[in-house]
């Protein structure tokens, strides 16, 4: 079946609310909460228990609550619980209702940071579920489509607002895109998932390229006024078949509400085509881009531009904006203040890379280099009191995993510093190479082959003992995903790695295969090549080591950075320098820890399930 154009379906009505025109511009109320929806989960839950309900019927149902499946299987089955975090935007009573959750309903005694901003927290038994997310929603935190085939978790750059080179702040805009399509008709069961974004500059920290659809900041004048818009890009990803989002449009206008009209018009082409449904693995709005090209698209959008479903629909801005004065609100300077007293060369170790100063004359923001994204109960309430104390209350995550600390005064640095020490947070090198980016792998999810949070461990074990100090070495970025889905976005890694396995006669080894060369930094997103060998994942540290070793040692210049280094010497001589790393173990009581993945301790075997993103 053909794309089809603007013809069959109806305009329908967006989410039900109990009060569409009035919303909470308090940080971090950015979804509006519907009590209803958890006493429906509830009876759900209940029903799917008690075998009244399909399980296939249950997973749909549960998967617009942003509770996802896990691999583990038990009487009663483990969840996982998605919280979106709409541009990262947290407040300290939230971090410490995620503490309390993860407290009382987790066993891992940790929630996690994803590379699109969310909290998800691992393991809650079913029945629990219904419990933590009324119990988030106190705190106004929103779970709503955290899964599913929905319009996921919007993010944003979390320097917005505070950075230089902004033509303006994207963040009330998130805001209304937020609002606008959460609960929207049209948006409960398209073909697939639509991942958004919104940066802040041409720096693109959101990493527009690889989003379905995203929005850069753009000014014009028209007739002599100054009027906000965005370039707006459409049919991006990673996962199968990486593409970069082509520009549907080089400004869409902002404050009248333009770009939510246009986005809705995307949303209704992606959603008729039924010939997309047919496989669900490759289902995404890049697909049906790349088949019949953005030109013939855009003829699709502006043809569904002349019909009459968004007539009387109301895209004010200014209703839906999430409106808030940050600046207003930040603290001032502290009556007494802390500085270096003997520990000043860790200190500045530590700033040099985790302190940047804000536009705002006097404030920081603070990168916190979070290990592996998991921060345990306590780290949340400490988190949260830290930016009671020193930020005025604003904090986002960052699509690293990390958390970034908004208006931290200068006398306030080296206090935070000490503070974040108190919680084992003050690691140095926030996105340098050090900070290692996974997803969970096979911790839980279904999907996984290999576990790539093992590996992060044992590539981070690796890097810290090698002490690097190389400036353009430290600059490398390193990421694994436990399957070729990508959800640590591997392909844009300088070196990056998704999981796979080898076979050894009727025995598996869990093993990787590496992608080189990738960027997402500096507006420029450039998809790694894939390597051909496949590497053991015991060995993967090893072939790190070898690579970056190789890089500072066969540079062209002391400014040869390592992508420029990689594309000098080729794939060829990056798979060559590990060769012997890829050749088959043999299976023997000395190899026995080839044969089982990292932090594990049973024999390697690949299980993997049907992942719901695509149900």
């Amino acid at each position: 079946m053909e794309p089809t154009s603007a013809e069959t379906k109806p305009a329908g009505r967006k989410g039900t609310i109990d009060n569409p025109e009035v919303y909470d511009n308090v940080p971090g109320h950015i979804i509006p909460i519907i009590e209803q929806e958890f006493d429906d989960f509830d009876n759900e839950v209940a029903k799917f228990l008690d075998g009244d309900t399909p399980e296939d019927q249950f997973i749909g149902f549960r998967l617009k609550q942003g509770v996802y499946g896990q691999r583990q299987a038990a009487e009663i089955p483990v969840q996982m619980c998605r919280i979106k975090l709409p541009f990262g935007g947290v407040t300290p009573d939230q971090m410490d209702a995620f503490a309390d959750v993860v407290e009382r309903y987790a066993p891992l005694d940790k929630g996690h940071i994803t590379t699109r901003q969310n909290i998800q927290i691992h393991h809650i038994p079913l029945p629990d579920m219904a419990k933590v997310i009324r119990e988030l929603s106190a705190t106004k935190l929103s779970s709503r489509e955290g899964c599913g085939n929905t319009v996921r978790n919007v993010t944003g750059d979390p320097w917005a607002g505070i950075c230089e080179d902004e033509l303006f702040d994207p963040t009330p805009y998130v805001g209304a895109y937020v609002r606008y399509f959460v609960r929207h008709d049209v948006c409960q069961l398209m073909p697939r998932k639509i991942k958004t974004a919104f940066t802040a500059t041409d720096e693109d920290r959101a990493i527009t390229g690889i989003h379905d659809i995203a929005f850069i900041p753009r000014v014009r004048d028209i007739d002599g006024e100054l009027v906000r818009g965005f370039e707006m890009r459409v049919g991006g990803g990673t996962s199968i078949m990486p593409r970069i989002a082509p520009t549907l449009s080089e400004f869409v206008r902002a404050d009248d509400g333009e770009y939510l009209k246009v986005t809705e018009a995307c949303l209704r082409i992606f959603d008729r085509q039924d010939w997309l449904r047919k496989n669900r693995a490759r289902a995404r709005i890049k697909v049906l881009i790349d088949k019949i090209g953005m030109d013939e698209f855009r003829t699709l959008v502006d043809a569904e531009l002349e019909g009459d479903w968004h007539h009387g629909v109301d895209y004010s801005v200014e209703r839906l904006a999430f409106e808030h004065d940050e600046e207003a609100n930040a603290p001032a300077v502290p009556a007494e203040y802390a500085s270096p007293n003997g520990d000043l060369a860790e200190f500045e170790r530590w700033s040099e890379h985790n302190v940047t100063a804000q536009r705002q004359n006097g404030f920081n923001a603070v990168e916190v280099a979070v290990v592996r994204g998991d921060l345990t109960p306590e780290q949340f309430r400490g988190l949260g009191q830290i930016m009671r104390d020193h930020c005025g209350g604003y904090a986002r995550m960052t699509v690293q995993q990390n958390v970034v600390l908004r208006w931290v005064r200068d006398e306030s640095i080296y206090s935070v510093w000490k503070a974040l020490g108190e919680l084992a947070l003050d690691e140095p090198g926030a996105d340098t190479i050090t900070d290692v980016v996974s997803c969970p792998g096979t911790d839980s999810c279904k999907m996984g082959i290999t576990s790539s949070m093992g590996l992060n461990a044992a590539v981070r074990e690796r890097l810290a003992e090698m002490d690097i100090t190389d400036p353009l070495a430290k600059r490398i970025h390193v990421k694994m995903s436990g399957c070729p889905n990508g959800c640590s976005q591997h392909h844009i890694a300088n070196i990056g790695f998704y999981g796979a396995s080898i076979k050894v006669g009727d025995k598996t080894i869990p093993a990787y295969v590496a992608h080189i060369g990738g960027n997402y930094e500096g507006g420029e997103v450039i998809y790694g090549t894939r390597l051909k060998v496949r590497l053991p994942a015991k060995r993967v540290p090893e072939a790190v080591e070898r690579w970056v070793k190789m890089y500072v040692a066969e540079r062209a210049s002391d400014d040869e950075e390592f992508n420029l280094y990689a594309d000098r010497v080729g794939a060829k001589h990056f798979e060559d320098a590990v060769r012997e790393l890829s050749l088959p173990v043999e299976f023997n009581l000395e190899n026995m820890s080839f044969f089982m993945d990292w932090t594990k301790k049973e024999p390697f075997q690949v299980v993997r399930g049907e992942g719901e993103c695509a149900i």
